[in-house]
Parts: C-alpha cells; sequence; structure tokens
C-alpha cells in the first residue's frame, strides 16, 4: 500500500505535465502538425476583377482530404460549385459590381476546421469611349482626334499607346486624317471597349468640268477650261485616269497596266496636278472601272477568264458595247488593279478619285455568268467601294462614285444600290442628264424640254436616299445638245434645280470637252 501510495503520489505530476503540454499545443501545435488550408487561386487577394475572371477562382483541398469535404462559401452563404479535375470552380460566377468573399472550409473533429478566405472586387462596367466628331475638309492636312475613354486606365489608337488624363481625357495627332481609327480601351479589371471610328469628312464642293486625257493635250480645248478656272467660273477640272476605252491617260507605275499595255503619254499626271494647285484649281480623277476593254481582252488572250464578265455559255459579255467590255467586279485581280490606280492618283496628288462604271453591266443577270461572285452584285459592288475609300482616303483624297440616274428608283438593272453604296463614298455623283430620261419620268412630260423640273426630283430623290449616310451628292448635269439645244439657259436651269434640292456642287458633261455654251459666270 505505501508502494502503491507513492506511486500515485509520482504520477501525479506526470498526468499534469502532459494535461499543460496538450493544452499549449491544442492551439499551436496540432493545427500545425496536421494538414494545410484549403487553397483558393485563380484571383489574387484584394484584386478587382471583371466578373468572367471569377470564373478562374478555384478551390483546392488540404493535404489529407477529399474535395467532397471542402465546403464553399460565396459572400458568407453556401455557394453552388462543380468539380474541375482536382478543384472545385464557382458554377455560376455572375456577381453584382462591388466587394465580395470566397471562403473555403474543411470540418475537423476534436481540433478546429481548417479555412481559407479571399476577397476582391468586381467590376464589370467596360470603360465608355467619346470621340467628338470633326468633319475633315482637307484629308492632306494633319488631323486631331480628341475624346474621353472614361473609367479606362490604357488607351490605345491604331494599337499604339495613347496617353490619358485623369478625367480619361485624350488628343491623338495624325500626319493627315485616316479613314477610320481602332479605338481601344482598358481598365484595371480587364473590362475594355473598342470602337472603329469613321472619321467624318465634309467635301469642299466643287464648280467642274469633264476633260478627257487626249482632250488635255490639245490648246483648243484645254486653254478655255484653264481660263474658265482663272475667272473663278469653275474651281476644279476632272481629268480622266482611266476612260471607257480601258486607257490610263499617263504613265502609270500599277504593273499590270504596263503588263497589259493600257498607259499612254497623253498628259504628266504629277506636273499637271502640281501646275493646278499651283493656281489654286481642284483636280478630280475619273477612273472607270469595270468596262474596261483592254484588261478584258488581255485577261482573255492570256487565259484569264474569269477576270471578264461572260454570257451564260462562257463567251464575253458584249451587250452592245463590243467584243470586250466589262471586267469582273467580283474577281480580286481586277479589284485589285482598279484600286492600285486609285492609290496612285491619290499618292501622285489627285484631289478626288472618281468611279464611273461601278456598276454591273444592262441585262438580265440570269444571262450572265460572273465568276466567283459572292452574295448579290450590289453587295459586291459596295464592297469595292468601302474597300477602295479606305486605300484612297488614307492617302488624303476623297472618293466619289459615279451612278445612273435611274439608280435611285431602280437600282436592279446596273446594281447600284444608293443608300448601300452611300454609306462608303464621300459623294454620289448621278447622270441625271434631261436627255437621257424617258417621258413622264417623275411626272415630267418632256424631260429634255424642262432641264429645271427633271433635274430638280431627280437630284432630291438622291438626295433623300443618301441622307443618312452623310454623303453629299454631286450630280453630272449635261452641258451637250442632243435632240434639243442645249445652251446658258438649259445649264443654268440644272444647276439652279440641284441647289434648290440640297445639292450646290456640281460637274458638268461634254463628251468633246467645250463648254463655251455653258454661261458660267466668273466669280465676283
Amino acid at each position: 500500500m505505501v508502494v502503491q501510495a507513492s506511486r500515485s503520489r509520482r504520477a501525479v505530476p506526470l498526468l499534469i505535465g502532459l494535461l499543460v503540454a496538450l493544452a499549449v499545443a491544442a492551439p499551436l501545435g496540432i493545427r500545425a502538425l496536421s494538414a494545410a488550408d484549403p487553397v483558393l487561386s485563380g484571383v489574387d487577394e484584394g484584386a478587382t476583377v471583371t466578373t468572367d475572371a471569377v470564373r478562374a477562382l478555384g478551390v483546392s483541398a488540404p493535404e489529407g482530404h477529399d474535395l467532397d469535404e471542402v465546403q464553399v462559401l460565396l459572400d458568407g452563404k453556401p455557394a453552388q460549385t462543380r468539380r474541375d479535375g482536382d478543384r472545385l470552380l464557382l458554377a455560376d460566377p455572375v456577381l453584382p459590381d462591388g466587394e465580395h468573399s470566397v471562403s473555403a472550409r474543411v470540418p475537423a473533429r476534436m481540433m478546429p476546421d481548417r479555412e481559407a478566405t479571399l476577397t476582391f472586387t468586381v467590376d464589370g462596367t467596360a470603360p465608355e469611349l467619346a470621340v467628338e466628331p470633326v468633319a475633315v475638309s482637307d484629308p492632306r492636312k494633319p488631323f486631331t482626334l480628341k475624346g474621353k475613354a472614361i473609367g479606362a486606365t490604357a488607351l490605345t489608337a491604331d494599337d499604339q499607346p495613347v496617353p490619358l488624363a485623369d478625367d480619361g481625357a485624350f488628343s491623338v495627332q495624325f500626319p493627315k486624317a485616316p479613314a477610320r481609327v481602332q479605338l481601344s480601351a482598358r481598365d484595371d479589371a480587364g473590362n475594355s471597349a473598342k470602337q472603329e471610328y469613321a472619321v467624318p469628312v465634309r467635301h469642299p464642293g466643287m464648280k467642274a468640268v469633264h476633260m478627257t486625257a487626249m482632250a488635255w493635250t490639245s490648246d483648243a480645248l484645254r486653254e478655255p477650261v484653264l481660263r474658265m478656272a482663272r475667272e473663278g467660273r469653275i474651281n476644279t477640272i476632272q481629268l480622266d485616269i482611266k476612260d471607257e476605252s480601258g486607257e490610263v491617260g499617263y504613265q502609270s507605275q500599277v504593273p499590270l497596266a504596263r503588263e497589259i499595255g493600257a498607259t499612254r503619254g497623253h498628259y504628266d499626271a504629277k506636273a499637271v496636278v502640281d501646275q493646278l494647285h499651283r493656281e489654286g484649281i481642284r483636280v478630280v480623277g475619273r477612273l472607270v472601272a469595270f468596262r474596261d476593254p483592254i484588261l478584258a481582252k488581255a485577261s482573255w488572250a492570256a487565259g484569264k477568264t474569269d477576270r471578264v464578265i461572260q454570257t451564260a455559255d462562257g463567251k464575253p459579255w458584249s451587250g452592245g458595247y463590243g467584243d470586250f467590255a466589262f471586267t469582273n467586279f467580283a474577281n480580286p485581280e481586277v479589284v485589285a488593279y482598279n484600286t492600285d490606280l486609285a492609290t496612285e492618283a491619290a499618292d501622285i496628288g489627285f484631289d478626288d478619285v472618281l468611279y464611273d462604271y461601278i456598276r454591273r453591266p444592262e441585262g438580265a443577270l440570269a444571262q450572265m455568268k460572273i465568276p466567283g461572285l459572292q452574295g448579290t452584285p450590289e453587295q459586291s459592288i459596295t464592297a469595292f467601294l468601302a474597300k477602295s475609300r479606305d486605300a484612297v482616303r488614307d492617302r488624303g483624297a476623297f472618293l466619289g462614285a459615279s451612278v445612273f440616274g435611274i439608280a435611285a428608283s431602280r437600282p436592279g438593272p446596273v446594281a447600284q444600290d444608293i443608300p448601300m453604296m452611300a454609306q462608303h463614298v464621300d459623294y454620289l455623283a448621278p447622270m441625271v442628264y434631261p436627255s437621257h430620261w424617258g417621258p413622264g419620268e417623275y411626272g415630267v412630260a418632256q424631260p429634255e424640254s424642262q432641264p429645271y423640273d427633271i433635274t430638280a426630283r431627280s437630284v432630291a430623290e438622291f438626295v433623300a436616299k443618301s441622307k443618312d449616310s452623310g454623303t453629299q451628292v454631286i450630280p453630272w448635269l449635261q452641258a451637250f445638245s442632243l435632240r434639243k439645244s442645249y445652251g446658258p439657259a438649259e445649264v443654268q436651269a440644272q444647276i439652279q434645280a440641284s441647289k434648290d434640292n440640297g445639292a450646290s456642287s456640281f460637274l458638268l458633261w461634254n463628251a468633246s470637252c467645250r463648254y463655251e455654251s455653258a454661261g458660267l459666270p466668273p466669280a465676283p
């Protein structure tokens, strides 16, 4: 008994020491010796992120525990999750803007739960881009684009970084006005906003006359036109780049033009443009696009028949224009050829490139073969204009398109959809010659004898059809005689009718390039 008592007394200190050790280990040693806490990954602590970025937030189980044991809380409430390999992801992490928390917990017996918490802020509001619209009247002059990227911390214009003020204001300078600018703004959360900004332009207007390349070589034809310009009767001369025969009036350096023998030396394009500019005269280059016998014939001979519009049985389409008349507006090589001529002219210094024959030939579409056509002819022609305008405008020139007078009301026969085309040119030039209308058109009994009436009504429809695009209407007016003699009274009637209906600019057409009878007044 004594021995037993002695042993009991010796055991008490040992028991007390063990209890003390356990008491200390409970908050410290056991937690340290057991498995680690759950792991939250994919989003940094305290980060500001988009709601989409929360989809990357994952929960991993502590070592020694199964993923099924992990409880996930979103803002303190049980969250719906889905398994992705060895992680749990939030099942539908569409969260409102503001601060949020995700906790992962593993319940434990006889010891504290294992838990980890992550806090973050959701910002799902994209920056707002606002550009100050400033119409450009001279695309070759320096251009400054101003605006605000509200809520953004970074901005690029055409992939180049742009400094931002504290309020998001920005200003970007260009050596000349581009056709369009690609803006991209981001904030710290990763939200982004993109905008393709089409730089608005406003053609300065013109009073112009048509001149062929051959006419320019004739003193008898050229000098009267120059005199009209010097007297202020006109302010613009339209000079052919490529005409209906397919001839390029100067020694173009476009490879295909030289390969097919289309270039001529009728005038020195750079010298003429520079001369006219020195005298304060604008120069419009008329470029006949798809009526091109030289390209069509050369392409057919070379076996590149897809460049040519054909009959249903595979022969070159004539349609009264000759054996080889119309090239294929749906062919990439034809498109590139005309675009290359247009951009070359803009580089030379032509103020405008004005397409003509920017259409399909007349005739039943079912009887034509148009290799490679995707969609409708109207869509293909409009796509060509869109591509051309960007290329021409990037070189500082305006782009116009000559269109049939009937196209405003009947686009199908020539594939000229006026509202669609107006979106991709700086101006439309409808050919509203009174002599080309039949009796009764627009309710006018005898259009050729009523130049004011027919011009007023046809121009008004073009203005109405293109008004939503912001593009201008600059009509071709008749300065020649056909069945009825046309002199100053008839020409002036057309000019006044156009002006009265929203088209104050004009181009005069006379195939012989003689304008003495136009009756244009000198400048005051």
